[in-house]
């Protein structure tokens, strides 16, 4: 006598449509921010729109102030604040830049529909303008230093170099926030800097003053702590303001 075979339910309809319609997992975070990163930098190196053009404003901004200033050198207070205002200036340039891409080729649509974390696109525009300051500042510094600069610029160039990492790091969190915020502007040329700038004063002002004491005649002094805290803590402050906001700027 055989044995009847069971025979096998079928699934109901809702539970098939709820395995059709189950979203993919999500991407790694971290494997998207290297993927972005990724295409910025190759982006960058295809069509040198940004670091090219930061890195000949700041020159010639050295130049001018070269002849204008009718001086052989400078050193302390003048010669940090020369020093940090080209830079910020310059940083503006890669600033304007940083989200056009993804505005004008539907770059921001696309990313929307990934199942992936929407802080990776901050974290990847972020390091991205780290790398675009950088690059800048190898090649601001040396120039400064042999156009302006009256004390040698090497025995203050450890000091320095913790200075400006600092800067950069509020320069590239205040940049790219208010980058995605003025990207879908009709006058986002000029609503950048307009809103970057008064955001990017207590950063100067840090960096001037911790910076003054390494660019004196005989180097004498070190980074004043105070100003180092200053400069970490508004970091810190508006690197939590920019991923805190960027989910609703992109979907704005």
């Amino acid at each position: 006598m055989s044995t009847p075979v069971p025979q096998t339910r079928p699934a109901p309809a809702a539970q098939q449509q709820a395995d059709t319609a189950a979203p993919p997992a999500q991407t790694g975070t971290l494997s998207t921010v290297a993927a972005i990163l990724r295409k910025e930098l190759l982006i960058e190196l295809r069509t040198l729109e940004s670091v090219p053009g930061m890195s000949l404003f700041a020159l010639t901004t050295f130049v001018v102030f070269h002849f204008a200033l009718n001086r052989n050198n400078v050193d302390g207070d003048l010669a940090a604040g020369i020093l940090w205002v080209t830079l910020l200036f310059a940083a503006m340039l890669g600033i304007n830049r940083l989200f056009v891409a993804d505005a004008d080729q539907g770059g921001f649509d696309g990313f929307l529909l990934a199942p992936v974390d929407r802080s990776a696109m901050l974290l990847a525009k972020a390091l991205a303008l780290l790398a675009y300051l950088v690059v800048l500042e190898v090649v601001a510094v040396p120039a400064f230093a042999l156009l302006l600069l009256g004390p040698p610029i090497g025995p203050a160039l450890p000091g320095l170099v913790g200075v400006l990492a600092l800067g950069d790091l509020g320069v590239a969190a205040i940049g790219t926030l208010v980058a995605a915020m003025a990207v879908r502007t009709r006058a986002r040329d000029l609503l950048g800097p307009l809103l970057a700038l008064p955001l990017l004063v207590p950063i100067v002002i840090g960096g001037v003053r911790a910076s003054e004491p390494l660019l004196v005649l005989g180097h004498t002094g070190t980074p004043g702590a105070r100003w180092l805290l200053l400069l970490g803590l508004y970091d810190l402050v508006f690197g939590l303001i920019a991923y805190a906001l960027f989910d609703f700027l992109l979907e704005d």
